[in-house]
Parts: C-alpha cells; structure tokens; sequence
C-alpha cells in the first residue's frame, strides 16, 4: 500500500506548542503562572474563532470559569488585566474586540514569552483581523 490509508484520519495539531512547553519548562511562580494564564486565554479566543466558533452559551460558561480560575492566580496587574478583557471578549462575537484584547495581551507579556510563543499569539490574532 502506497501512502496514508485513505480512511486515516488527520492527526491533530495543537496550535499553542511553544506556550505549553514555555509553561512547562517555566520555573514556579511569576513566569509560570503567566505563561498558563496567557494559553488558556488563548486556548479561549481559539474557541471563538472561525471558522469552528463554539456556542455563545458554551463560551460565556467557560469565561467564568477562566474568571474564577485567574482570580487564584497571582499575576502582575498588567497581565491580569489583558488577559481577563481577552478572556471577557471570548464571549462575544466581536473579532475587532477580540483582535485588540490578543494584540494587548501579546504586548503585555512579551518580556515573559518566547519568540515561538509570541508567534502563536500573533498568528491567532491574525484569525480575528477584520
């Protein structure tokens, strides 16, 4: 048999790698904690974007969840709040609100990201521009 199967189904890409590993490998504390708030921020506006947007319900519930979760977390005060708007603009249908929630949080935190990381960021953002 030459090449895949064609009833094979296509492995899944996980498109925040660079954020999971940074966080991984992220001492603890202040950069771990960024790292992890940052990709499940994305993780969330990943949801809402096209063209596989989950439900508007579904998103709100899963926002207050992150809510919940980031008041937990001890982050910078810049970061909290860049990445708590990003979070709140998941569950809304506004792309240009969610475009400027990820450029803010991708700016917020770059001295704590790596260059992959701030690329996964930027190539989300790039999902929402209008």
């Amino acid at each position: 048999m030459l090449g895949p199967s064609p009833y094979a189904l296509v492995a899944p890409v996980f498109p925040f790698r660079a954020l999971a590993v940074l966080a991984g490998r992220a001492p603890l504390g202040g950069p771990r904690e960024i790292a992890l708030a940052t990709l499940t921020a994305a993780r969330l506006a990943l949801a809402a974007a096209p063209p596989a947007t989950l439900a508007q319900p579904m998103r709100a519930s899963r926002v207050e969840a992150a809510r919940l979760w980031l008041t937990s977390v001890t982050l910078p005060s810049a970061v909290r709040g860049a990445v708590l708007k990003l979070v709140e603009a998941t569950a809304s249908d506004d792309p240009g609100g969610m475009a400027a929630a990820l450029a803010k949080v991708t700016d917020v935190t770059a001295p704590h990201l790596d260059k992959a990381a701030r690329s996964e960021l930027e190539r989300l953002r790039a999902r929402f521009a209008v």
